[in-house]
């Protein structure tokens, strides 16, 4: 039988916040069973259908977030042009702003969130201008208007200007509002409340916090959170009762369930009767995992609930515009950085003796050999001398990085710490050999250690900049880079490569993990 530890008081049915009785809701006195009888569910006779997953709610403010987005970029866009003389400026400025609001519309601006759902990064309004300005170069090359360039991207910072307003006013509203997290009661065995707990509590990214635990069967959990009670192996009357209290008595919200073998089915129905009568939430922990939430939809069939997982984009539009956008941006990057890249190219040629480029084969996508390019960062004959380092290798894995490699010259250095030394890997974009945003380009002899799971990384072109980059570069351990890059394989979109360039520039300043 399970059992509940709670502060000393006289408690008469269900406890609330504070350990004050908690009111019963409108409509729970409805469903109150008397003693002796059983629930039944509710027939789902005439409903053995299969329901097509559910877009996403919009949010009811969408109306006015569209006519901010159109007018406070439009307006400024045309008032811009036409002060810069430019060819039908009102013409170019509605399709602007028309463009603004579907680049918004598409990375899910507009859209109702849970709570706890990834609702973008501050910079998220930064990739959206991104996008918005690789969409529309894409069609000033297609349709040939002779906008001048300068004037074109002036024209497009109001609005950029605005929505950056707008969304750190939404944010300070909604903090305001929600005033701190949701505290977490995690049920489930001792495994599941262990993984859960951890990563709930070891990150700060979403609103949840794990207060207390309440584990299932004789295990202990060791996640070092309070335990207000323990549910038996098998269903037991107290059931409701003992996550109630270990909830009321810790003030949580919300119970998040780790379903196992002794909690499923027919006991987690009526359990989670017991929760939405007693006026809690309830949230059911999904085995999936690497998964974006975006992918996922719920879809019922035969009284069941089912998870549709849609599969990783391969090929369709999304792959065209992610080829354009590379193509164009790494034309356009050769083009406004040739003075940076000769002033790299000469520092390098009269800094140290060897060559100014470093080639070296790379395995892309499909496991495809190509010859990648950066500037050389160490002295001329660092590959003869890799075997004598090999004892100091500091990474687990098939990869080798040293924090102090005495192979690297000294402006090689100041080249790693800002990736300066990757610029020329422009070129294998621009050959199709690389994407501006991928996993990390692998050297054969590391693909030669690759396991079935690790292999994976290779589904898609590597890339000059990836999750990798931007969450710790070498710092990051062999398994933490894999896990990002498989993240990455599965998930990927336009708008979440627009994200991470914009995420880049802030990581290179930072300079952290570059060795």
């Amino acid at each position: 039988m399970g059992h509940v530890e709670t502060p000393e008081s006289d408690i008469s049915g269900p406890v609330g916040l504070a350990g004050a009785p908690r009111p019963r809701t409108a409509g729970t006195e409805d469903r109150v069973v008397a003693p002796g009888r059983s629930w039944r569910a509710p027939t789902t006779a005439g409903r053995d259908h299969v329901e097509r997953p559910r877009a996403k709610s919009p949010d009811p403010r969408v109306p006015r977030l569209v006519l901010t987005d159109l007018v406070g970029l439009g307006v400024p866009a045309w008032l811009v042009l036409r002060a810069g003389e430019q060819p039908g400026p009102l013409t170019a400025a509605a399709s602007a702003a028309v463009v603004w609001a579907g680049v918004r519309a598409v990375r899910g601006r507009y859209a109702e969130r849970l709570p706890g759902e990834a609702g973008g990064a501050a910079h998220a309004p930064f990739g959206d201008w991104l996008a918005l300005t690789g969409v529309l170069a894409v069609l000033l090359a297609v349709t040939g208007r002779g906008l001048d360039p300068a004037t074109a991207v002036a024209a497009l910072v109001p609005g950029l200007a605005l929505a950056v307003l707008a969304r750190a006013v939404g944010r300070l509203r909604r903090v305001t509002r929600r005033r701190g997290a949701r505290r977490v009661l995690v049920v489930g065995e001792a495994a599941g409340l262990d993984r859960a707990v951890r990563l709930l509590n070891s990150r700060d990214d979403h609103p949840y916090t794990a207060v207390a635990v309440v584990p299932v069967g004789t295990a202990a959990p060791d996640c070092g959170t309070p335990v207000p009670g323990r549910l038996a192996p098998e269903p037991a009357d107290d059931d409701v009762s003992t996550v109630l209290g270990g909830a009321f008595a810790h003030d949580a919200d919300l119970v998040l369930v780790a379903p196992g073998p002794e909690l499923e089915d027919d006991r987690l129905r009526r359990l989670a009767w017991g929760l939405h009568d007693g006026g809690l939430a309830l949230c059911v922990l999904s085995d999936l995992s690497g998964v974006a939430a975006n992918r996922v939809r719920p879809v019922s069939a035969a009284g069941l609930t089912l998870l549709y997982v849609a599969p990783p984009l391969r090929r369709g539009p999304q792959s065209v515009l992610k080829t354009v956008v590379d193509r164009t941006g790494a034309a356009l990057g050769l083009l406004v950085l040739a003075p940076l890249l000769l002033g790299v190219a000469l520092a390098v040629r009269f800094s140290s003796p060897g060559p100014v480029f470093h080639r070296q084969t790379r395995h892309g996508r499909h496991n495809r050999p190509f010859t990648m390019w950066k500037f050389r960062t160490m002295v001329a004959d660092a590959e003869a001398r890799r075997e004598h380092l090999s004892p100091a290798n500091e990474s687990e894995g098939p990869m080798f990085k040293m924090r102090r490699d005495p192979r690297v010259t000294r402006i090689g250095h100041t080249l790693r710490r800002t990736s300066l030394d990757e610029l020329p890997q422009l070129l294998n974009v621009l050959r199709g050999d690389m994407s501006l945003v991928g996993p990390r380009p692998p050297l054969p002899e590391e693909v030669s250690r690759y396991d079935e799971r690790e292999l994976r990384r290779l589904a898609v072109r590597p890339g000059l900049t990836g999750l990798w980059q931007v969450s710790g570069r070498s710092d990051l351990s062999w398994q933490e880079t894999v896990s990002l890059d498989l993240w990455y394989v599965d998930n990927w979109s336009v708008a979440t490569d627009m994200g991470l360039l914009v995420r880049t520039v802030r990581a290179v300043t930072d300079g952290r993990g570059a060795y």
